[in-house]
């Protein structure tokens, strides 16, 4: 394919794809407007559930116009060459082709960063804010935008620097050396992750000796499942939504919970949380998608390794000349219909997963206490109690809550 055919492929495809998530997010955002199920009629009462409504009406019309925005600005950078442009002034003043690479990529994460922060802003401060879940300040905002800074510059400087490195010498074979390499971080940061890079952003203690600790601890002795890591993040710092969750493998595993978590739910509701976390990890969840990640790390590798020496992309992006960096942008763009299928594989996988966990956590402690913290979960965050299918088929990790307690309710029954 010419230039202009491989531009106007690229123009298609960013095209192609916000008008299907825009169709997806206003179907969404017409279905939850649906009445709430009775199952779930007992979670809001009128002026609660109309909040919801507001809420999810609120981020809806956010998401179409950052949406909208960000695609303009994607078309308008492809027609007028402004990747090549770009590529073409730093040239003026490095000549090494991996530095020259790493400054354009710099440079792309300033630029793109300075965009996007105004709306990150308006996200934080007035619709988070107007709603009651931001606990962010201006001084914690600036402060996780520096050291988020900071880690781009080392982990992405290095990594970066390393996996070019490897495209310049290897040719059309980098494609294994780099899996191997991705595949060692991604090891390396789920092991390591709570340990080096969370404590970076967030305070993260032992969970203090009580009640609460000795109900986990016989929870996990009876399931067999050691356990000596228990931690409490402060997520309360930057809002009042509530989580939990599970990392790494092996001797390294821990379990964290959120104090927004602790604070909203009872003691058995926090051990059957704790009891679906554990269930994730009995399932080899987390090992399997570790594995069908670098899988697909594999394939995105050996795909890019037809592209990445293309004179005629680094072309079609306004380039004079073939460069690696521009024909990763271009092979960012064009695998987007793949990495939209591989996404909604793994977002069915997950939810598969999300219900064995549940199950695991029903069968082995109780099914109630869950259902219970689910319910407040869902009420504290204002979710949307009515997604649609598709929406939920295309972007959902996790299931629905309905769906979610029906099937709870069915084991609870079975037992």
């Amino acid at each position: 394919m010419n230039p202009n055919e491989w531009l106007y492929l690229i123009l298609g495809i960013v095209v192609v794809d916000y008008v299907i998530d825009q169709l997806l997010d206003f179907l969404n955002f017409k279905h939850s407007k649906t009445a709430v199920p009775d199952k779930l009629k007992d979670l809001y009462d009128e002026e609660e559930y109309a909040r919801s409504q507001a809420y999810q009406k609120a981020r809806s019309r956010f998401g179409f116009l950052t949406s909208a925005f960000s695609t303009l600005l994607t078309m308008v950078v492809l027609l007028f060459g402004g990747f090549g442009v770009l590529d073409e002034f730093l040239r003026a003043y490095i000549e090494n082709p991996i530095l020259l690479s790493l400054a354009f990529f710099g440079v792309l994460f300033i630029l793109s960063d300075i965009v996007n922060t105004p709306f990150s802003l308006y996200s934080t401060f007035v619709i988070e804010e107007r709603f009651g879940f931001n606990k962010t300040t201006v001084k914690t905002f600036v402060m996780d935008k520096l050291k988020g800074y900071l880690l781009t510059v080392i982990v992405g400087g290095v990594l970066g620097y390393a996996l070019l490195w490897i495209v310049h010498q290897l040719g059309d074979n980098f494609w294994l050396y780099a899996l191997a390499l991705v595949s060692a971080f991604m090891l390396i940061m789920n092991l390591f992750y709570t340990s080096l890079i969370l404590p970076i952003f967030n305070k993260l203690k032992p969970l203090e000796d009580g009640a609460l600790k000795e109900k986990i601890m016989a929870y996990a002795s009876g399931v067999d499942f050691p356990l000596d890591n228990i931690f409490v993040i402060d997520g309360s710092k930057r809002s009042t939504k509530a989580n939990a969750f599970f990392s790494g493998i092996g001797k390294k595993k821990k379990i964290v919970l959120y104090d927004t978590l602790i604070e909203k739910h009872s003691e058995e509701e926090l051990v059957a949380v704790l009891a679906h976390e554990v269930g994730h990890f009995k399932k080899k969840h987390i090992v399997l998608s570790l594995v069908l990640s670098i899988l697909q790390m594999a394939v995105t590798f050996y795909v890019l390794s037809l592209f990445v020496f293309s004179d005629n992309l680094s072309v079609a992006l306004g380039g004079s000349q073939m460069a690696i960096h521009l024909n990763f942008i271009a092979f960012g763009l064009l695998y987007t219909p793949i990495s939209r299928l591989t996404g909604l594989a793994m977002n069915a996988l997950s939810r598969k997963n999300e219900f064995e966990a549940d199950a695991y956590a029903v069968t082995t402690y109780a099914g109630k206490p869950l259902m219970d913290a689910l319910k407040k979960l869902s009420v504290s965050s204002l979710s949307n109690l009515t997604p649609h299918p598709a929406y939920v088929f295309a972007h959902y990790s996790h299931p629905p809550l309905l769906q979610r307690l029906e099937a709870m309710e069915e084991l609870t029954k079975g037992s």
